[in-house]
């Protein structure tokens, strides 16, 4: 069994999206993930368990205020 921390390019390519999405996800949504110097690195399975728990669908800040100006409106 691998054990080992990925990078954020890695964990992107895990999960099929982009490197700047996971810094977003990073401050906005709460991705686990563990600064060492100036670089992330993430555990696979807390990064899958977080997807799962729905941490990756929670919306972010600019989603709730354009949510809340249509409910205004």
């Amino acid at each position: 069994m691998e054990d080992r921390w990925l990078s954020v390019d890695e964990i992107a390519d895990h999960l099929g999206i982009k490197r700047d999405t996971v810094y977003k996800w990073i401050g906005e949504r709460q991705m686990p993930g563990h600064k060492i110097g100036r670089l992330w690195k993430f555990n696979k399975q807390e990064v899958d368990n977080w997807v799962r728990s729905g941490g990756a669908n929670t919306p972010g800040p600019e989603i709730e205020a354009s949510e809340a100006e249509k409910r205004e409106s």
